[in-house]
């Protein structure tokens, strides 16, 4: 177990117990093509509704034009350590199909397919760090996002550096303990709000 490994309540895969959104990232660290083809296939084989694989990702490897265009679309914050990542990926969703009707799920459909890179990351022993904090505007006019296309979250992907590299107020946040709600507010039965009946 890493410092970093989730305190779950019942056993569950190392490979999600481990997996953890870090921001201090290798800068001198290059992504290669089988890892990167590897994260693009990982992401092509999510489920979606009617197999309708609404998702696109805009993909940048550190220091060719895409990755710029996307570093220059993310907030102030995000863009103070993000650079330092091998590959930003921009997930967008196609919210209609193509005679205007619109998708079952796009949304949710693309979540899952970039779960799927970041879990597939953290297989190759590299890190991921999802965002919303980004123009999308910004990110779909620099990258020729068409109309009826939504970009949906930004995804660093990088190998782990460092906190100590971090300024201070990021580095808060990289050390801070891992939390999350509890299972008995989170699950429920029966009725809202209602936990659900099990004991770990």
């Amino acid at each position: 177990m890493s410092p970093r490994t989730a305190t779950t309540t019942a056993a569950v895969h190392p490979l999600l117990a481990d997996r953890w959104s870090p921001r201090s990232f290798d800068a001198a660290h290059t992504l290669g093509d089988e890892e990167l083809v590897s994260l693009l296939e990982a992401a092509r084989w999510a489920p979606s509704a009617y197999n309708a694989q609404p998702w696109r990702f805009l993909v940048g490897r550190r220091g060719d034009t895409t990755f710029l265009r996307i570093l220059d679309a993310l907030v102030p914050f995000n863009q103070a350590w993000a650079h330092a990542s091998s590959l930003l990926v921009a997930a967008v969703a196609q919210e209609n199909v193509e005679d205007g009707v619109p998708q079952p799920g796009p949304s949710y459909d693309t979540g899952l397919a970039t779960a799927q890179l970041v879990l597939q990351a953290h297989a190759l022993g590299l890190h991921a760090h999802q965002m919303s904090g980004f123009d999308a505007d910004a990110l779909r006019a620099s990258l020729g996002v068409p109309e009826g296309f939504r970009p949906l979250s930004v995804v660093a992907v990088g190998a782990l550096a460092p906190a100590e590299l971090l300024p201070p107020k990021l580095r808060e946040r990289e050390t801070a303990v891992r939390e999350r709600r509890p299972v008995a507010e989170t699950f429920f039965a029966h009725t809202w709000g209602t936990p659900l009946p099990v004991r770990p």
